[in-house]
């Protein structure tokens, strides 16, 4: 039997989450977003219908499915003009990383409440002097009663609590999560040299403190700038092995990825699908203004580059899920990148085939023009997906 991009399974489920965006739509984000407030009922729906933990295992509440499910649920949300942000942190990154790393303990307190969205956890990697480089974090653990208190992890006091100190910019959404998964970095006995650690860290923690970011970006989902002024965890707050955290991490990244195209996908098919209404309709001589070439061509461009970009994205999804890392790894940073630069233009091309109301707020499309954007900055900027393809896959030398 030939091979098919998606199942029927996978098309009913697209089916399903595009049938619960359309109930709720644009209109309902913008509302939230004027409230300041935060997208509760559809977060609340959308875990009851069972698509919030659709990635995460079957015995932990979840539905048993991938990433290539998830990414399905975010873009057709998107694509309906309401996407949930919290989504590419609560269940594709933290929710993978402790499904796949994390105890049995850790698991069962996380896993189901994450499924079922009554409980959502936040994601810290970004440093103010460190971007996303993970190999120049600053964030560091150390064991606690260890003597010299020289943070060298020994090995000798193992079962003793942790103390994070540090600082993280750029956090989504820990306002409203119950905890934040934090990359700090560690000492390794053996080298000395230090080597990234994944902590759950829970938002009443004494020391952990954050000041919201005043964003020119108006979204659902607020921006943070996070303390660790020496966070005592317990042991036990360390996700998966000590020595293999960089492991770890890419298990989460990866995901990210994904449904950061995912979102970017989505957000491009609504500024498009606005686009063509408006262009089949808008008559300004004989006929609508979408039979002009200068009309239609580059919304035709939009579209191919859109559906281009979720190729890539369906098979990062397809690697990732069926345990090649490696090959993820690659696929994701250029599904993200190929998702982000699409969806830039789709929106930028609605917007100008409306003209002036193209930036008016009858139809909402304006701010689609800074939340575009972001798909080219976040998680990972558009350079160093394209340090990362120079690199691993054509095999060119560093420049740093």
């Amino acid at each position: 039997m030939a091979p098919v991009l998606e199942t029927d399974e996978h098309k009913a489920l697209r089916a399903a989450v595009s049938a619960l965006g359309t109930r709720y739509g644009r209109e309902y984000l913008a509302k939230v977003i004027a409230e300041k407030a935060h997208p509760t009922e559809l977060w609340a729906e959308a875990a009851k219908l069972g698509y919030l933990g659709v990635n995460l295992p079957e015995e932990y509440g979840g539905g048993g499915g991938g990433i290539a499910e998830l990414s399905i649920v975010l873009e057709e949300l998107g694509a309906a003009g309401c996407p949930l942000l919290m989504m590419v942190v609560s269940p594709a990154i933290c929710g993978t990383v402790i499904a796949r790393f994390g105890t049995e303990e850790q698991k069962q307190e996380w896993l189901p409440a994450l499924a079922d969205g009554t409980r959502t956890m936040a994601f810290g990697i970004t440093e103010p002097d460190a971007g996303s480089n993970s190999h120049r974090i600053t964030t560091t653990a150390r064991r606690a009663n260890d003597g010299a208190n020289d943070g060298t992890g020994d090995g000798a006091n193992d079962g003793a609590d942790w103390i994070l100190t540090g600082r993280k910019v750029f956090i989504s959404g820990v306002d409203i999560a119950d905890a934040t998964l934090i990359v700090g970095r560690t000492a390794d006995a053996r080298t000395g040299r230090l080597k990234p650690c994944l902590f759950i860290v829970p938002r009443d923690a004494p020391g952990f403190g954050r000041r919201q970011i005043d964003m020119e970006l108006h979204g659902a989902e607020k921006q943070f700038e996070l303390t660790l002024d020496d966070v005592r965890l317990p042991a036990d707050a360390l996700v998966g092995d000590e020595d293999a955290g960089l492991l770890q991490l890419f298990a989460g990244l990866n995901p990210e990825r994904v449904m950061t195209a995912a979102f970017a996908i989505g957000m491009g098919r609504y500024a498009l699908s606005k686009a063509l209404a408006y262009a089949r309709e808008r008559t300004v001589w004989r006929e609508p203004i979408g039979a002009h070439q200068a009309i239609a061509h580059p919304l035709a461009q939009a579209h191919i580059d859109l559906e281009l970009a979720r190729l890539m994205m369906q098979k990062a999804a397809l690697l990732y899920d069926s345990g090649d890392d490696v090959g993820a790894g690659e696929a994701a940073n250029m599904a993200k990148y190929a998702a982000a630069e699409a969806c830039v233009k789709a929106v930028d091309q609605s917007v100008h085939t409306l003209g002036g109301n193209g930036l008016t707020s009858e139809f909402g499309l304006a701010s689609l023009i800074t939340a575009s954007r972001v798909a080219r900055i976040a998680p990972v900027s558009r350079e160093m997906i394209l340090n990362y393809v120079s690199h691993q896959t054509l095999g060119l030398p560093k420049s740093y």
